[in-house]
């Protein structure tokens, strides 16, 4: 059953974060809230060299839940975060009202791709310093981006809530969000092949 899927032919601008998607050059694009058997129809119906994007706004969790292998259809697989609808009002979302929250024990949540893809970004909110690494098949560490502070909503930060943090390498097979001794939320979460 579709829960909702949308391809378009426009790059969604995210207003105030001074990141945009306009570095990816995106032709087509998939939005989708958990697998369903119309995204990779969709998918499949690109141009042959257009960028093929899915982008994951997590609207069909419920709060509280482990997430993990919900998505494996689509080709990710989650690790050390929960979906939560956040009570604090630092932090905000963007869409909808389910996020997701990297692990507090850990300080991390770990992104794994079962294809490797070239472009990966997602909208965080974090109390501390904020860093999304990719790493290739082997594990090496092939690009890095930083939130430098903290952008909780109604501080001082420069930073809005939910930036958009970007990476783009060839053959990426996993991500990390890390944060030292603090909390983060991610919400559309976006890979594209």
């Amino acid at each position: 059953m579709v829960k909702e899927a949308i391809q378009s032919d426009t790059i969604p601008r995210f207003k105030g974060t001074g990141l945009n998607l306009e570095n990816f050059h995106l032709q087509n694009q998939v939005i989708a809230s958990e697998w369903q058997g119309q995204v990779e129809a969709l998918a499949d119906t690109t141009q042959e060299n257009s960028h093929n994007c899915i982008c994951l706004n997590f609207e069909d969790l419920k709060c509280f839940e482990a997430v993990e292998r919900q998505y494996e259809s689509l080709g990710v697989i989650f690790h050390e975060c929960l979906a939560i609808q956040p009570s604090n009002p630092a932090f905000p979302t963007h869409s909808g009202s389910i996020v997701l929250m990297g692990s507090p024990q850990t300080e991390l949540l770990e992104v794994t791709f079962l294809r490797p893809v070239n472009q990966v970004s997602a909208l965080v909110t974090s109390s501390q310093r904020l860093v999304l690494s990719a790493y290739g098949r082997d594990r090496q560490l092939i690009a890095q981006t930083v939130l430098p502070v903290s952008n909780l909503a109604n501080s001082d930060s420069a930073i809005t809530p939910n930036a958009q943090l970007s990476v783009a390498a060839n053959e990426i097979y996993s991500v990390t969000f890390s944060v030292f001794n603090g909390l983060f939320t991610l919400d559309n979460f976006r890979f594209c092949a």
